[in-house]
């Protein structure tokens, strides 16, 4: 562990605890001497508040650096661990161009026996991944990124700039009894997709710093008509979903036990103004084993997610759905830890991941409830079904042919891509989770490694 990355973790850990603010009350219990002692769990009530700047590290995205702000509210802790309210607030920027604008809202009292989400999001990515389609299918040359190389083509190949406006309402609500729930929520995307503005990003560099004025793959693509050019610069996506959602975990965010299983249905018509209309299902099981007390767990995740009908623009291909929230995928720090971000794109896909997590460490700090986790895990995905695209256009560049650039698109074949890896989980009053985790590709076409810091369980 190198000492950028414990002075980072040792900054998040330090922060959390000193801005740490609640109204809590202590559990006593009554001993046979008859005197009161405080337990290790400390029952919580009122208001709680987290605020740390937001330091963290992504392979990915690089450095990040920001503030991070939760607001829980507990009422009369009678539902404690779990809160009524929930605001979750982010700005934060990093290394390698990425920014947050966040604001979350879930709320455990409008709906009787439910829940509300709100989510208001500006997301901006200066160079993000795009590897092409398929996953193996398209070939990753690590040597088109080595300024060292003689086949260095540019260090930004593989992006693209992308801004996102994410604006979203979820609705659950209790079904056949506490552990079935319903699901059906609206959300927009308005997606804007451009080439990387290397003069922005050469601003101050001299030398072999610059970054050449070269075309990326996505560049090539959209040239090619592999991107058709409606799709080249994004679109505006509006989404119904509908869905059902099966939970009887004992606790949200810090799981031992039990099963979070969901269906839901995507679809955006041409009624809400969809530049391209498509219909999309996914399927995902996650399920937690106490293996002992409570300190160990297993825990496992499996999702498909597939195109029903329709067509599906290249840009809205790499998110990964569920009812929680929306990620980029798959890939990266919050599905394929050690592969590459959106790595695996295609029309369908499968996802698996499994962890088995070790609290060795759970006590008070400050009062408040502290323990800290270690996992291994195993991380899996496949493109089951791929995503199909013209390639008349295509043209010889960089040195290659037709043929040789028409063998990038059509590589090898798809098969599981494939990472492991080790994890530290710092979890305070099992709702406040800061993450570490390292994970390695199994596969070079996938990348090398990642190191990820961040908040909360993968799952």
């Amino acid at each position: 562990m190198n000492t950028k990355l414990l002075i980072t973790l040792s900054l998040i850990f330090l922060f959390t605890l000193v801005s740490k603010i609640g109204f809590t009350q202590a559990d006593t219990t009554i001993t046979e001497a008859g005197i009161e002692d405080e337990t290790k769990e400390a029952k919580k009530t009122g208001f709680g508040f987290a605020a740390i700047p937001a330091l963290a590290y992504d392979t990915d995205l690089g450095f990040l650096y920001g503030v991070i702000g939760t607001i829980f509210h507990y009422g009369d802790g009678s539902n404690y661990p779990m809160y009524n309210h929930k605001i979750y607030l982010e700005w934060s920027r990093t290394t390698k161009g990425s920014g947050k604008n966040v604001f979350l809202y879930d709320n455990r009292t409008l709906i009787p026996n439910g829940r509300m989400n709100i989510d208001v999001s500006y997301l901006t990515e200066q160079a993000l991944d795009f590897y092409g389609f398929n996953g193996y299918q398209s070939y990753f040359g690590d040597e088109y990124l080595d300024t060292e190389n003689d086949n260095y083509i540019s260090r930004l190949y593989y992006r693209q700039d992308r801004k996102l406006l994410r604006l979203k309402a979820d609705f659950q609500g209790r079904l056949f009894n506490d552990n079935w729930r319903w699901l059906a929520g609206i959300v927009h995307y308005g997606i804007d997709i451009k080439s990387v503005d290397l003069n922005k990003l050469n601003d101050g560099k001299e030398g072999d710093e610059l970054l050449p004025d070269t075309a990326s793959l996505y560049d090539k693509y959209v040239e090619w008509g592999v991107i058709p050019q409606s799709q080249a610069t994004g679109g505006n996506t509006n989404i119904l979903k509908l869905g059902l959602v099966y939970d009887s975990r004992d606790n949200e965010h810090s799981t031992t036990k039990g099963i979070w299983a969901e269906a839901i249905v995507l679809t955006a018509p041409g009624f809400l103004g969809n530049d391209f209309s498509y219909t999309k299902i996914s399927l995902t099981h996650r399920q937690y084993f106490n293996l002992y007390k409570k300190k160990v767990t297993l825990a496992y995740r499996v999702n498909y997610q597939g195109l029903i009908a329709g067509e599906i623009p290249f840009y809205m291909m790499p998110f990964y759905f569920r009812s929680k929230d929306t990620k980029d995928g798959l890939g990266g720090s919050k599905t394929l830890r050690g592969i590459k971000r959106n790595r695996v794109v295609g029309d369908g896909a499968v996802l698996a991941n499994l962890e088995v997590r070790y609290k060795f460490l759970e006590t008070l700090v400050l009062n408040q409830n502290f323990s800290i986790t270690l996992s291994g895990f195993a991380d899996g995905a496949q493109v089951v079904q791929m995503h199909p695209f013209k390639t008349d256009g295509v043209t010889a560049s960089y040195g290659k042919t037709i043929d040789e650039n028409l063998k990038e698109m059509d590589y090898s074949d798809e098969s599981i891509h494939f990472s492991y890896g080790l994890g530290l989980h710092f979890a305070i009053n099992h709702n406040f989770i800061v993450a570490v985790d390292y994970g390695m590709a199994g596969n070079p076409q996938d990348g090398s490694s990642g190191l990820y810091i961040g908040l909360d369980y993968l799952f």
